[in-house]
């Protein structure tokens, strides 16, 4: 059923030419510009996308002093010198880890009430964590596959943990990290499984007699190993958020504390981030100045990208449109191609948040869906489901992990999987939240991040990318959620009252990234929840 007293209300809403607001159905007045009207625009374009021009100069700047600096043989200390700026960088985002995350997931949780939106909230949030896990299950065997990290002459070295890791006692380290016993410790220390070899004498009966020999006896241990353990600390701040939630009215100072602690955290990484053309520029230039075989590292970059590409076109052309098939029971690339608009403002703006009024309008006018549940789906799929993050953020991962020479285990690929499945439910409206959550995932794992400067080189391209494979799940889940909950909306009145959803595209024009410019969780509920 869709209102059309409110879609009359929203046709009807005009903008000028110097106002980026957007609403639905909404047809912009077309006016001549003078060359000062062009020179504001240009010069708003550029202020807005500053940060992005910047880092796009680090880049080329990082890399002609990197290779400049490669002429000259630089020592190791010289080579430690140039990469400080970009080592302060790293350890003023890795700084920020524990006060984001606890604040982020307690505010969120907190903010979400299943009851409210009962069904369609359950339905919504069993597709984001499929869709997230799948998304991470591709980029780990596509990652493994690949090797796009690894030279054919290159050996996998260890992470620093044990290779005798029984199956059983990887999963029991797992369990133990999810329910700390202690919250600060879990702050710098994770539970890990130890195997210790003592030697012994014991008799062994042989065709001689008895005979004493010295065997090896494994012991295992449980200890503790350097490093934060973010799921434990992820499970906790839920738990805190969802009895937050619970005590309604008592809780409301708890919640009120943490979301501003969550808006002052996030305005700090942002003053952090406008130092990151300094930090790229370093820790591209002591990169590149220590690489021996450049033509490798190049070839290497290439087959990332190669590698996240693929990927993602497997995510959006097979996996979501099959995903779809199977629940809906309609032609998917039917519906993919009726969201044509939203690909390319996705791709074409690096927000997701942007695609949001092209979304709703395919879904509502072209396949008729009922507006009340495209006005709160698209905003609260688009708050919580970020699967092509995901992808890049596991291949990301994996691929830094073999640039170091580190071969990761079972259990490590279990626990990036695990993390990142839950972080991109909760990425900061930072830019280049991919990046900082691609930190928090090599430090907790204890590994080097020194590497990561490379991924800059190719952000603008895979930014794009991983922006229309998220749109298009956001898309995707409309239907879907619409499948299970047709029958239930039929039954309930809709409410006289409307209210006009306008999205203002300024509100997402800084920084950059498809995870860069999502709206707040609460800000996105709210309005979603006005408009049931």
């Amino acid at each position: 059923m869709e209102s059309n007293s409110s879609e009359a209300q929203l046709m009807s809403m005009q903008s000028s030419p110097h106002d980026s607001t957007l609403s639905f159905g909404e047809d912009r007045q077309v006016h001549s510009r003078t060359p000062e009207d062009w020179r504001k625009k240009v010069k708003k374009g550029v202020k807005k996308n500053l940060l992005l021009i910047l880092t796009l100069i680090a880049i080329v700047i990082g890399a002609v002093l990197g290779f400049t600096v490669r002429l000259l043989q630089p020592s190791k200390d010289a080579l430690m010198w140039l990469g400080m700026p970009g080592d302060v960088f790293l350890r003023m985002l890795k700084m920020m880890i524990l006060p984001l995350i606890v604040s982020n997931v307690i505010t969120g949780t907190a903010s979400l009430s299943l009851k409210t939106n009962g069904k369609m909230s359950m339905i919504a949030l069993v597709y984001i964590v499929l869709t997230n896990i799948i998304g991470c299950v591709l980029a780990v065997v596509l990652t493994l596959l690949i090797q796009p990290g690894n030279s054919p002459n290159q050996d996998g070295g260890s992470s620093g943990l044990e290779q005798t890791l029984q199956t059983q006692d990887i999963f029991a380290d797992l369990i133990r990290n999810i329910f700390p016993d202690n919250i600060i410790r879990a702050c710098s220390k994770q539970v890990q499984t130890y195997y210790g070899e003592t030697l012994k004498i014991a008799q062994v009966n042989t065709t001689e007699g008895l005979v004493n020999k010295t065997v090896k006896e494994v012991k295992k241990s449980v200890g503790y190993s350097d490093g934060s353990n973010i799921l434990g600390i992820i499970v906790c701040s839920m738990i805190f958020g969802i009895a937050t939630s619970a005590n309604k009215e008592k809780g409301r100072p708890f919640l009120k504390f943490f979301s501003s602690t969550s808006e002052i955290v996030i305005t700090i990484l942002r003053w952090f981030l406008w130092y990151s053309p300094i930090g790229i520029v370093s820790l591209m230039a002591a990169s590149l100045a220590a690489i021996t075989e450049i033509e490798e590292t190049l070839a290497r970059i290439g087959l990332f990208v190669v590698t996240v590409t693929a990927g993602l076109a497997i995510h959006q052309l097979v996996v979501l449109p099959l995903l779809y098939f199977v629940i809906v029971r309609n032609n998917p690339f039917r519906f993919f191609f009726s969201n044509i608009p939203a690909w390319v403002t996705a791709f074409a703006s690096t927000s997701g948040a942007m695609a949001i009024p092209d979304v709703i309008k395919a879904c509502e006018e072209k396949h008729k869906i009922d507006s009340r549940l495209t006005r709160f789906a698209v905003p609260f799929v688009t708050t919580l489901n970020a699967d092509g993050s995901a992808l890049y953020i596991v291949s990301a991962s994996m691929f830094l992990s073999q640039l170091e020479g580190f071969t990761l285990d079972a259990g490590q690929i279990v626990m990036l999987v695990t993390l990142t499945t839950v972080a991109c439910m909760a990425l900061p409206s930072v830019p280049s939240s991919s990046i900082v959550t691609i930190v928090i995932l090599l430090t907790s794992l204890n590994l080097p991040v020194k590497e990561i400067a490379l991924l800059f080189t190719v952000e603008w391209l895979l930014d794009r990318l991983r922006t229309t494979s998220n749109v298009m799940s956001h898309a995707m889940s409309v239907p879907i959620i619409y499948r299970f909950c047709k029958e239930d909306l039929k039954n309930q009145p809709e409410q006289t009252q409307e209210r006009k959803v306008r999205f203002d595209l300024d509100d997402y024009s800084e920084g950059y990234g498809s995870d860069d410019k999502r709206l707040n969780s609460e800000e996105m509920v709210e309005i979603a929840t006005h408009n049931l």
